[in-house]
């Protein structure tokens, strides 16, 4: 019989998300995953032993489908990648209300639907992960040319909070994560990390606080955010 942990992560084309993949296969990890476009994911196919399935996360008919698809598996980590940056000009009066609203539904609401959706799928002891950001910290004001985009992690952790306060008789850990400053498509070449190194501290804080319950805000290092 198989020991071997299973993990649902949630965008998982590029970045960060692709990286999660990378790191729990190298861990031994049963891992699905989920894309936009399965015809467009070379990279995540060429990993192997990859369960891939299709999701746009702003799509409940989508969202439902997936639920369908994976019913009855049972998942040791549910990992929430999927997010956007937002509008290129991020003041308050340089962003369209359609902007607005996209950036805060995937990013914010978007992600706690489909916990809600899927989150009876997650073993005892487990672990339900968010990706979110140190930007999204209301005590530590920075950014203002990320505004938005920091708004709408702050929200994400809004809701995350109203979320886990309705988990009453789940016995999971959830965690907020900041991955760190990482060379992706959104945090671009200047940044401090490789994806390799974020998300080997991710996975480690998926292990360190699986079986300790309660919502925890911290970083790739295991550092604690103030919310």
């Amino acid at each position: 019989m198989s020991t071997a942990k299973s993990a649902l992560i949630i965008g998982a084309s590029r970045g960060l998300g692709l990286g999660l993949v990378k790191t729990l296969l190298a861990d031994g990890w049963h891992v699905t995953a989920t894309v936009r476009d399965p015809q467009n994911a070379e990279a995540l196919k060429a990993l192997g032993k990859v369960q891939i399935e299709k999701l746009d996360i702003d799509d409940q008919q989508a969202v439902i489908a997936l639920g369908q698809q994976l019913k009855g598996q049972v998942f040791d980590l549910l990992f929430v990648n999927a997010g956007v940056k937002g509008p290129a000009v991020q003041t308050p009066g340089g962003a369209t209300l359609a902007e607005v609203g996209q950036l805060f539904f995937t990013n914010a609401v978007a992600p706690i639907n489909l916990a809600q959706r899927l989150v009876g799928q997650i073993r005892q002891g487990g672990v339900l992960a968010f990706m979110s950001s140190v930007l999204g910290s209301v005590t530590m004001p920075d950014a203002p040319d990320l505004a938005l985009y920091k708004a709408s992690k702050a929200a994400l952790n809004s809701m995350t909070n109203s979320f886990v306060s309705q988990l009453d008789g789940l016995d999971l850990t959830v965690l907020s994560l900041h991955p760190g400053w990482v060379k992706t498509d959104m945090g671009g070449e200047g940044a401090d990390l490789d994806v390799a190194t974020s998300t080997r501290g991710l996975v480690d804080q998926v292990n360190a606080y699986t079986g300790k319950g309660g919502h925890h805000f911290i970083n790739y290092r295991g550092e604690t955010i103030p919310w």
